[in-house]
């Protein structure tokens, strides 16, 4: 979800194990000259959602590395089966509370610019947990937590995870 730390723990996590970090959101408005926002705005969510499927799908077939999508990529089963078939998918699951905090004073979340933006946040986390949950890894985001702690704990979770740190190692 947005505000769950993709980036920041996908950073730090990707400086522990000495590979890229590559955030598909950014990948998308460099390929575009465009941001998210903009992206939404002119060509609507469907479109946005095409280019990120291709955007998701060229940066999972490249060398190792810790690649961070923005929050609805996991909803589609072809991004879902893409992850699969070339690493493991890790779900950053933060409560509602800690999200709202990271993101209210955003101005870049285009699915939040609506009257409602926290109940459109709280529906968002309603409606994707049930998919998010299909992850094969999940880690409780501790809102006390540091980003290094944070990313330290997925460092540890993928390392329990049989097959997946092998071929960096």
């Amino acid at each position: 979800m947005m505000g769950s730390g993709k980036t920041a723990v996908g950073r730090a996590l990707a400086q522990k194990l000495g590979v890229p970090f590559l955030d598909s959101d950014q990948a998308i408005e460099e390929a575009a000259q465009a941001s998210i926002a903009e992206i939404f705005a002119r060509d609507g969510e469907p479109f946005f959602r095409d280019r990120e499927a291709e955007v998701l799908a060229r940066l999972l077939s490249g060398p190792p590395a810790v690649v961070s999508t923005g929050g609805g990529a996991f909803l589609a089963e072809r991004n879902r089966r893409n992850i699969a078939e070339h690493g493991v998918a890790l779900w950053l699951d933060a409560d509602l509370e800690t999200l709202w905090e990271r993101v209210r004073h955003k101005e870049s979340r285009p699915l939040l610019r609506t009257p409602d933006p926290r109940g459109t946040l709280a529906a968002l986390l309603a409606a994707r947990t049930p998919i998010y949950r299909l992850a094969p890894l999940r880690l409780a985001v501790d809102p006390r937590s540091s980003v290094e702690q944070t990313a330290a704990r997925a460092l540890a979770l993928l390392t329990a995870h049989p097959g997946i740190l092998e071929s960096v190692s």
